[in-house]
C-alpha cells in the first residue's frame, strides 16, 4: 500500500484535485472552489483538509484563497513527484507564493484558467502531456509532437531559459497548444481592463514563434499558429471590452492587428464547451456543417468575411468562438457598407452581442443546452 493513501484522499476525489490545483498555482482562490462541485459540499472539503491539516486559508487584502501546508507538499511529492516537483520543490512562487496583492491575484488567474482547461479536457499534469519547453541548449527528452491539447502554465514555460528574459512583463498566464495552433493565453480575472505591455507580448508571440514553430515542432505548427486566447469572469467582460470601440475608450492590444485571432471564453461551464470547440478542428467542423445546412456557400474573397450566405446573397457569420477582431471586422464593415447580416452565436452570447453590433445585424443562436446534450454528448 502506498505510505501517503492512509493521510492523502484518494487520487480520484475531489479532496485530491484541490490539493492538485492549489499545488500547480501556488494558491487556489476560494471563489473558483464551487465551480469542482457545490458549494455545501466543497465547504465540507475544505473543512475535512484543514483539519487533517493538508491545506490552509490565506486572507489578506480582502482576497481569499487556499494555500497547501508543508505536510501536504511532503505527502504529494511523496505520492506523484513526477506531476509534482517542478512546483513544490525549490523557491518558486508555486512553492513559496509572495503576500503581495497583485502577484496573488496572478496566481488567482492561473489557477482559474486551469480549471477550465481541465472541463474542457485539456492535459494540464507534467506526466501527462510532452515536455515541450525544455532548457535551451538541452537536447528533446523525447520525440515531439502534441497528440492532444495541453496547457503550460507561464513558469512551465520560463523553463525555456534566458530567451524569457525577453518578455519580462508579458501578462500571458500560459499558452495553450492544440494539434495545430498555438494560443498564448491570458486571464483578465473580473476586470475587463488590463494593463498591456504591448512590446512584451509581441515579443512572446514571436518567441513562441521561435521555440516551437522553427525549433521544435515546426512539422507540426506553421507560421501563422500562433493565436491569443483571453479568459475572464463572465459575458460583461466581453460587453466592456466591445463597447471601448464605440465609446472611444480602446483596448487596442486585443484590435490593432498584432493578432488576426483573439478568442474570448468566460471562466465558466459554457466557456469549457467554448474550448472543447476551439481546441477540436473535428467538432467545430461538425457544427459548422450543421449550420450550413440551410445556408449558400461563404464568398471568398469578398470584403465582408463571412462563413456563409443567406438566400438574399447577405453575409453570415459564425460567432460562436467569440474571436473578437473578426467579430469587430464583420460589423465595421457591415456599417460602413449599409448592408445586411447574420451572426450566428450560443444563445448565452447574444444579449452582449446585440448590444453591440450594428442595426444591420441579425441574430440567431444556438441553444448551449441542447448543443451539449446532442452533438458534444456524442462526441
Amino acid at each position: 500500500m502506498n505510505p501517503t493513501s492512509r493521510t492523502l484522499p484518494k487520487r480520484s476525489t475531489k479532496p485530491y484535485l484541490l490539493l492538485t490545483l492549489t499545488a500547480l498555482s501556488g494558491e487556489f482562490p476560494a471563489g473558483q472552489a464551487d465551480r469542482l462541485g457545490s458549494p455545501t459540499y466543497f465547504e465540507s472539503v475544505v473543512k475535512s483538509l484543514k483539519k487533517a491539516g493538508l491545506l490552509r486559508t490565506y486572507y489578506k487584502n480582502g482576497h481569499r484563497g487556499y494555500r497547501l501546508t508543508l505536510k501536504a507538499k511532503e505527502l504529494l511529492l511523496a505520492d506523484q513527484p513526477a506531476r509534482f516537483s517542478f512546483f513544490l520543490t525549490g523557491s518558486s512562487e508555486t512553492n513559496h507564493p509572495k503576500s503581495e496583492v497583485t502577484r496573488r491575484l496572478r496566481l488567482h488567474r492561473i489557477a482559474e484558467s486551469i480549471v477550465t482547461m481541465i472541463g474542457a479536457d485539456v492535459a494540464i499534469f507534467r506526466d501527462e502531456k510532452p515536455h515541450v519547453f525544455f532548457p535551451e541548449g538541452a537536447s528533446a527528452p523525447q520525440a515531439l509532437d502534441m497528440p492532444a491539447p495541453a496547457f503550460y502554465t507561464s513558469r512551465e514555460i520560463k523553463e525555456v531559459g534566458t530567451e524569457l528574459a525577453q518578455i519580462r512583463g508579458a501578462r500571458a498566464v500560459g499558452v495553450l497548444l492544440t494539434t495545430d495552433r498555438i494560443f498564448l493565453t491570458y486571464n483578465t480575472g473580473g476586470a475587463a481592463e488590463m494593463k498591456w505591455e504591448n512590446k512584451s507580448e509581441m515579443r512572446a508571440k514571436a518567441l513562441m514563434k521561435t521555440i516551437l514553430c522553427q525549433h521544435r515542432l515546426p512539422s507540426q505548427y506553421g507560421p501563422d499558429a500562433v493565436q491569443a486566447l483571453l479568459m475572464g469572469r463572465d459575458m460583461e467582460i466581453v460587453k466592456q471590452i466591445l463597447m471601448g470601440q464605440r465609446t472611444g475608450n480602446h483596448n487596442y492590444f486585443i484590435f490593432d492587428g498584432n493578432y488576426d485571432h483573439f478568442y474570448y471564453i468566460p471562466n465558466n461551464h459554457a466557456g469549457e464547451i467554448m474550448l472543447k470547440l476551439l481546441c477540436s478542428e473535428a467538432l467545430s467542423a461538425e457544427l459548422d456543417g450543421i449550420l450550413r445546412q440551410n445556408l449558400m456557400p461563404r464568398q471568398a474573397g469578398g470584403v465582408i468575411e463571412n462563413d456563409a450566405t443567406d438566400a438574399q446573397g447577405d453575409p453570415v457569420l459564425f460567432a460562436y468562438l467569440l474571436d473578437l477582431p473578426r467579430i469587430l471586422r464583420f460589423d465595421r464593415a457591415l456599417e460602413l457598407q449599409d448592408r445586411q447580416g447574420t451572426v450566428i452565436c450560443f444563445d448565452f452570447q447574444a444579449e452582449v452581442l446585440r448590444q453591440f453590433c450594428c442595426k444591420n445585424i441579425s441574430f440567431e443562436v444556438i441553444n448551449l443546452q441542447k448543443y451539449e446534450r446532442g452533438i458534444l454528448h456524442q462526441a
